[in-house]
């Protein structure tokens, strides 16, 4: 009995060879590889060394090296299914069932048939497309208009489907395919009542290669423009899985492993062109959503992720989810949004190579478009708005792997969505606890704020207004706008402003009727009508500035933290002149806090 070969090829690709031997060895990085003192023998001097590009190891003093399962069973003692066991614990990857040699012979047989009919059929098409019919002219007049020239044609080998039922079984049946084998591999559709049909037809087809040059699927886009669907793909066989593979990487791996990173885009023609224009360090997703196996083969190349997608709503939401599954996999990202929610294709033919590059160069921290995206078309100054931008935000804070980076990216994105000191406290505890960060959660401890109940200042100045008459005429007057919007009994102030100012009687019916759809404001409104006061109408007066100068302070107080968080994030930012100017107002805004403090009784304040 044995482990599926499959399983084993997948485990070998999924695996990081550097972070499982960094569980024995302390590694360092040097160029493409990681080196360290050999653990298999005595040295002063690093020889031993890791190449993730290759997933390989070998040490120049004692000449051991091999795969990563050679490591383990080394390092450990272990025999080969003991060390397949122990690479797929570290990789989280479950272990299948084991199967007996014949049933893996009879996979591997399988999937080489079905890439030997890939073959044929991607040499097929190639000649199809370059044949002098009228539907192969208008394809080639299609990638014409897209600006692809006939060389990077052939170097991703693209070719013309014709709009035929049958030509291509014809043809792989002339080669030798039997009925079973065209049936295993995709290239055809069975048909309910007997026999098939061509799957891909009248069709510019897109082979993708796998890095050891092997076609194993393909992309087929319609040449009518009234055909559906507009980009048609293989299904999954013996040689395909979907979610396992990048294209273009057979051609751009060494050019990622080259400059250090990689740009990360969604369609076939999004890496082409970039790619003919001298763009090589890139790899499209397939047009699904990325999944972890993707990632760790990225990151045998480059720790690093620029992701270019479309910068559509649809295209937002795809980038959103590829920055989680690339943080949970340890890796760098930025995010690169082109103007107009233009894809790297469309913008290249428009603005020239050059400008993309200084695009690129231009990416984002991946934290920052996160925070652009959860507070667009939100008000933070509205606890259910900074509730909702907070649990957008959080889940790309969780996803990092390293405690620091995650404390830092947690203080960027509370500065930036202005979320209070003991909020943000209360966070971090569940978020380093593992507590749960869950939509009603976070929910409700932003909505928790400051602003959503009462203050003891807003209260009793309210109470001290609907008791006196004679107060109101004095205090009203020198309230401005600014020292009630936003409270919790903000509605409460501007109807009894209102109704003054109409010299209607005050009363609990009329402040009621226009402060119903403020549910806050109705509770509020009983309570403050049931209070009753007894101070000299001096004494009154006297505590009703004391609230409003404690209001002022207050707000005052959320001005200087919000400077704060500015402050800080221009600090991050590196712009000296914003960070400059906000010190200014930091300071000004601090002279003015003494001068309310001075006017301001302590126990309202």
């Amino acid at each position: 009995m044995r482990f599926p070969q499959t399983f084993i090829d997948d485990l070998k690709r999924q695996a990081d060879i550097v972070r499982i031997v960094q569980d024995y060895v302390s590694l360092k990085k040097t160029g493409a590889n990681w080196v360290a003192c050999c653990p298999f023998h005595k040295e002063t001097k690093p020889s031993f060394s890791v190449s993730p590009a290759k997933e390989i190891f070998y040490c120049f003093g004692c000449q051991k090296g091999g795969s990563v399962f050679n490591f383990v069973m080394e390092v450990e003692r272990v025999a080969f299914p003991e060390a397949i066991k122990i690479v797929a614990e570290k990789s989280g990857v479950p272990l299948p069932v084991q199967v007996d040699d014949s049933r893996f012979e009879a996979r591997k047989r399988d999937s080489d048939s079905v890439i030997e009919l890939n073959q044929w059929a991607m040499s097929w098409w190639e000649d199809q497309l370059n044949s002098q019919s009228a539907p192969a002219q208008a394809a080639r007049a299609y990638l014409d208009q897209r600006g692809i020239s006939e060389e990077t044609r052939k170097t991703f080998r693209l070719g013309f489907a014709p709009n035929s039922w049958e030509a291509l079984s014809t043809h792989l049946r002339q080669k030798g395919a039997t009925k079973e084998a065209l049936e295993n591999s995709g290239l055809v559709v069975k048909k309910d009542e007997g026999g098939s049909y061509d799957r891909f037809r009248g069709r510019l087809m897109f082979p993708v290669i796998d890095p050891q040059g092997r076609p194993v699927a393909f992309g087929g886009r319609v040449m009518d423009p009234d055909g559906e669907p507009k980009y048609l793909n293989s299904p999954e066989t013996t040689a395909y899985t979907k979610g396992r593979h990048l294209y273009g990487l057979n051609l751009t791996r060494d050019d990622i492993r080259r400059q250090g990173f990689v740009i990360l885009v969604e369609g076939y023609l999004d890496l082409i062109v970039p790619y003919q224009n001298g763009v090589r360090n890139v790899v499209a997703s397939l047009g699904t959503a990325l999944t972890p196996e993707q990632v760790k083969l990225i990151g045998r190349f480059a720790r690093k992720v620029v992701v270019n997608y479309d910068g559509d709503r649809a295209g937002v939401q795809a980038a959103k989810r590829a920055i989680e599954t690339i943080l949970a996999e340890d890796l760098e990202v930025k995010v690169l949004v082109l103007p107009d929610n233009a894809d790297p294709d469309d913008f290249i033919r428009k603005h020239g190579v050059t400008e993309y590059q200084k695009r690129r160069g231009e990416a984002q921290p991946h934290i920052q478009f996160v925070i652009d995206q959860a507070v667009r078309d939100r008000n933070l100054h509205s606890p259910a708005d900074k509730a909702a931008a907070v649990e957008e935000a959080l889940p790309f804070v969780r996803a990092v792997r390293s405690r620091i980076q995650k404390r830092e990216y947690f203080d960027i994105t509370m500065d930036a969505l202005r979320v209070q000191p003991d909020q943000r406290r209360e966070l971090w505890q569940r978020i380093r606890s593992g507590a749960s960060t869950d939509a009603a959660s976070v929910q409700e401890l932003v909505k928790r704020s400051p602003m959503s109940r009462p203050t003891v200042a807003e209260e009793r100045l309210l109470e001290l207004l609907l008791a006196n008459q004679e107060l109101r005429k004095i205090i009203l007057p020198k309230l401005e706008p600014a020292d009630y919007e936003g409270l919790a009994s903000a509605m409460i102030f501007r109807t009894l402003i209102s109704l003054v100012a109409a010299d209607k009687e005050i009363g609990f019916d009329s402040l009621s009727s226009q402060t119903a759809d403020d549910p806050r404001a109705s509770e509020l409104l009983a309570r403050l009508m049931m209070t009753e006061t007894s101070e000299a109408f001096d004494e009154s007066i006297a505590a009703a500035e004391s609230c409003l100068n404690a209001l002022r302070l207050m707000k005052l107080d959320r001005h200087i933290d919000e400077l704060s968080s500015e402050l800080a994030e221009a600090e991050r930012a590196g712009d000296a002149g914003l960070r400059d100017r906000l010190a200014v107002e930091l300071l000004e805004s601090s002279k003015q806090r003494g001068e309310y403090l001075r006017k301001t009784q302590p126990p309202l304040a």
